[in-house]
Formats: structure tokens, sequence, C-alpha cells
């Protein structure tokens, strides 16, 4: 372990004044530690002893060397964080002056986000769900049956999403599937014409991750969530009556979003079908460990990897890059399969504040950005209505 710094006490007092004061979610935390860690620990190896020595010349020669090989965006976003710890210090009384007044961040340049069109959309969602067997028949698709999905997914899971720790998470269900699906019982509706299967097929893992994949980009999709949003859900986070979702974003803030009858359909059986045999799995290749804490959040988690615990968000990205990839639409993220529903939410006439409100965004202006995407079809419907167009 490394010597403690003469400004880590600083850095820690400012990390928890964000978290209380700002509810950020642990990950904007982190960023925000290592970025004023990386600042003054330069300046540390520049001479500088005390935040009280330190001048608006030392903060300009450390943005100058920071910004070697680094993004605009990301330079950016690190001498707001620097600039917010200064700020921080000199209201609390560690500074006499604020040295960080005057650093001026780099200006980000306007761009669009990239998106689907409705057509490649609408073919991600329906590759997904043919390989899970949710269209046009039961039975699961030959390409599902075979050991790639498996191999591929567990290998993915292990090396990116669920560690070591991840698997000790879903150690512990031997009574697992009884008791995840006893989850849901509150909030399905009684109309639903689905039967829970609760004994499910030891060698049906293949497709409750096709399950599972198409439940997760049906959901982002259909809701416009974060992804970090979506991994965080909880079975009973979803009211299947409402169609609705239950979401807690950025600085812990809920909403309800609402989905259609394909998210539905595609959440309902993965929940019935899927989610228990991810349980059941992990109960079957890791009966010796056992840590109660995180087997409690896999038996809340609405998501799972192939071990039982709490789906990954980098698991969750890889999941919407490979559905893509089957589908033979462009490359997209899950960041940019939010940004391809609300642009077609505000193509098919919704309200900007009603769009605003579904992604959780604070400001309008955030989700005005959305109405520069769709310039073609502004273009096509100016044509179409325009007298001398």
């Amino acid at each position: 372990m490394g010597r403690q710094a003469w400004f880590d006490d600083d850095c820690d007092a400012f990390v928890r004044f964000l978290k209380v004061n700002r509810g950020l979610s642990p990950n904007t935390l982190k960023a925000y530690r290592r970025d004023v860690g990386d600042c003054l620990g330069w300046l540390d190896r520049s001479g500088i002893r005390s935040l009280r020595d330190v001048t608006i010349d030392d903060l300009r020669d450390w943005t100058a060397f920071d910004a070697n090989g680094r993004a605009r965006s990301t330079r950016a976003r690190r001498i707001v964080a620097v600039r917010g710890f200064f700020a921080w210090a000199y209201d609390h009384g560690i500074v006499d002056a604020d040295p960080a007044n005057a650093l001026v961040a780099p200006k980000l340049p306007a761009v669009l986000p990239a998106v689907l069109t409705e057509r490649q959309a609408a073919a991600m969602m329906e590759s997904a769900d043919a390989r899970a067997g949710l269209v046009g028949s039961s039975a699961l698709p030959a390409d599902v049956a075979s050991a790639e999905s498996l191999s591929a997914d567990a290998a993915a899971d292990a090396a990116i999403a669920d560690s070591a720790a991840d698997s000790a998470a879903g150690a512990a269900a031997v009574d697992a599937t009884a008791d995840a699906t006893a989850d849901v019982g509150t909030s399905r509706s009684a109309a639903s014409p689905r039967r829970r299967d609760a004994n499910p097929r030891p060698d049906s893992g293949d497709r409750a991750q096709a399950l599972r994949d198409a439940a997760i980009v049906e959901t982002l999709y259909a809701t416009g969530i974060r992804v970090g949003e979506l991994v965080g859900l909880d079975v009973t986070d979803i009211d299947f009556s409402n169609r609705t979702l239950k979401v807690t974003g950025k600085g812990n803030k809920q909403r309800v979003v609402p989905f259609g009858a394909p998210a539905a359909r595609a959440l309902e059986a993965w929940i019935d079908e899927g989610r228990p045999v991810l349980m059941a799995r992990a109960a079957r290749m890791h009966r010796a460990t056992f840590e109660p804490q995180r087997h409690a959040d896999a038996r809340r988690a609405l998501f799972l990897g192939v071990y039982g615990a709490r789906l990954a968000t980098a698991m969750a990205c890889t999941i919407v890059h490979r559905e893509a990839e089957r589908a033979g639409v462009p490359d997209i993220s899950p960041h940019a399969l939010r940004h391809s529903a609300a642009t077609h939410m505000l193509d098919g006439g919704a309200d900007l504040r009603e769009v605003q409100e579904m992604l959780g965004h604070s400001s309008l202006a955030t989700t005005q950005r959305y109405t520069h995407v769709s310039i073609g079809q502004l273009k096509a419907r100016y044509e179409q209505a325009f007298p001398r167009a």
C-alpha cells in the first residue's frame, strides 16, 4: 500500500461532500476522486506541498501536461472536477482564494448522437426476439440450440462482468428457482397468459441467455433508459399490469417509465423461463461459496450474468453490440440505442417535455439535441407541406 499523500484527506472529504450533497453515482464519485487526485499528485511532484500554495499558473501548467494524448471531452471533464474541488476548498476555508476560478475547460463541439433508423431498430429487436424463440414460434431457433450462445456468453461474462466475486454471489442459490420466481408475484398482472416454469431444464442455458439478451435490447429501446439504470433494475421495479418500470437515475432520482407490448413479452419470457435457469445454474456450479449480501442482491436483480450475479454494465454493453452485429445493422452502443429511442419518439409526435421526463434529463436543452437528429425527416415533411418547397 502506498504512502498517504498530503492531499488525500481533502480529496476524500470532497468526495464525501459530493456524495451527500449531490447524490452522485459511485462511478462518478470515483472519476472525481481520480481526476482531482491526478492533478494534485502532479502538483506534489512539482514540489507543491499545500493547497494554499497552488496558483492559477500551476494549474495551467498541469492542464498543458495533462492534455497530451487525451480527448477533448476527457480534458474538459478533468478540469471541471479540479475546478469543483478548489471551489469546495475555498467555500470550506481550506484555501484563502480559489486558484481554479479562471481555469478554462476546452469547448466541446456540438456532436449529433448516432442513431439507428426505425427500420434498423426494428430489425435488431426482431433478430434478438427470433433467437430467443419469441417470434413466430416458441420453438428454439437452430442457432440458439448450438453451443455458440453458451460458450460466447460464458466467456464474455467471465472476462468482462462476472468475476470470481460475482461467481460467489450466486453460489448459495440452492432454492433460487423458487425464490426468484416468487419475487415477481406481486407485480405480475393477473391477466398474464404465461405459466411460470418452476423446474427449468438443465440444458436450457442457451435459450435463457437468448431470452435475457432479447429482454435487454427490447427494454433499452422501449424505455430509453441508461445502461447503468438497466443493470440496476430489480424484479420488483416492473409493474406488468401498467407496463411501467420504476427507474433510479442520476442523483438517485426515481421516475416511472412506460414500455410496450414487445418489451413486456420479452421481459415476461425472461423472468418466467430464463432467469430461473441462470439462478439454478449458479447453485449447481458454486455450491461451496456463499456471500449472503451478494446473493441477496442477485435474488433481487432483474438481469443476471451466466453465474447468477447481477449483470455488469460492461456485459450489457457487449450484448447490445453483439445483437446489432447479429442483426446486420450498424454497430451501436446502449447509449446510442437510447438516442434512437428518443429520436423515434419525437418523430412519432411525442412532446419534447414528455421525452425529457422519460429519459430523466434534468435540462430540456439536453433533450433538444434529439430535435436536430431527424433533419432528413424534417426536410421530407417540409417538401411535402410547404407550397414553395
